[in-house]
């Protein structure tokens, strides 16, 4: 309790930090923000990126800002990879970024561009096989309660309401709860061990921030009239500051959150590529994708060729 009474400005960031993990944005140690410019995606469009630019092929989440460097929208990569040596099998794999809590128009988008694939491999830690219904966040548990809270916070939309897992090209590649509770306990992991590296990566962002002006800044979001546009506003500047994130949740010697349930993806993407499947997606948290892409370059040989961008979240004013 010591923690939530002394140093309010400590705890509001935790707090971000927090509501940050829950949406699966900690992402954001790729995060990019460029200055706005009159292209597709302010349009509700992909903006194609020249794959041949290495700082712009290898992020996966970016804030774009106005002439008052002012986020107005918050974008997530495709990122294309392929053989660098073509052959009679040349399977491509399109790392797609996901923000669990996002627009509507987002989803929409990206479930279009899903029935394009020979296979979807998506993330959720449940039993093999599991397709979540449309309203899997109208569940009773406590981190439903938050992500549901969240969604009208922020007037978006949650990741499972938004995406159609029941298309038979959707397969799931991720652990099992079962997996989940052995890969922690193997490699000496716990909610507790979790809890103190998110702490301290918080701590640590505080101190470049001792003044509060951040923490002031989502105080003044929640009162103000276009409170979901002040909150997402101040909320999209803290993924600015999440570029140890991953990193420190991940540790030295990799965790079950990232590395371990990265590498049971891309067991089932051999798996499906042995099977014949040549244009597939792995959907993932866009945090997970720097060292995806990794082992694609080194388990599969293939190399990142082109990316494109979609809006995730609307940040601009509306007249």
């Amino acid at each position: 309790m010591r923690l939530f009474c002394t140093g309010g400005r400590r705890r509001l960031s935790f707090f971000l930090a927090a509501m940050v993990w829950l949406l699966g944005s900690c992402a954001a140690m790729a995060s990019q923000t460029e200055k706005a410019e009159k292209t597709d995606a302010e349009a509700g469009k992909p903006s194609v990126v020249d794959a041949k630019k290495p700082k712009d092929k290898e992020k996966y989440l970016r804030l774009r800002r106005d002439e008052k460097n002012q986020p107005i929208a918050m974008e997530v990569a495709i990122v294309r990879f392929e053989p660098t040596q073509r052959g009679k099998r040349s399977p491509v794999v399109d790392l797609v970024g996901a923000v669990h809590v996002a627009e509507p128009a987002y989803y929409a988008e990206l479930n279009k561009r899903f029935a394009d694939y020979d296979a979807v491999l998506y993330e959720l830690v449940a039993p093999e096989g599991t397709r979540p219904p449309r309203d899997a966040s109208s569940g009773g548990s406590p981190i439903s309660a938050v992500q549901t809270g969240l969604t009208r916070l922020l007037d978006l939309q949650f990741q499972l309401e938004g995406i159609d897992y029941r298309r038979p090209n959707m397969v799931h590649a991720d652990m099992s709860p079962e997996e989940f509770s052995r890969s922690m306990r193997e490699n000496g992991e716990s909610v507790l061990t979790v809890f103190m590296r998110m702490l301290g990566y918080a701590m640590a962002q505080q101190a470049k921030d001792p003044a509060g002006s951040r923490d002031v800044e989502l105080l003044m979001a929640l009162m103000n009239k276009n409170r979901a546009l002040a909150l997402k506003r101040a909320m999209a500047k803290q993924f600015e500051d999440l570029g140890g994130a991953i990193l420190a949740l991940d540790g030295p010697g990799g965790s079950t959150l990232i590395s371990r349930r990265n590498a049971k993806a891309l067991k089932v993407l051999r798996r499906e590529l042995d099977a014949g499947k040549q244009k597939l997606a792995i959907f993932y948290g866009a945090g997970h994708l720097p060292d995806m892409a990794k082992r694609l370059r080194a388990d599969f040989h293939l190399q990142p060729t082109g990316a494109q961008w979609l809006r995730a979240w609307d940040m601009r004013e509306r007249r």
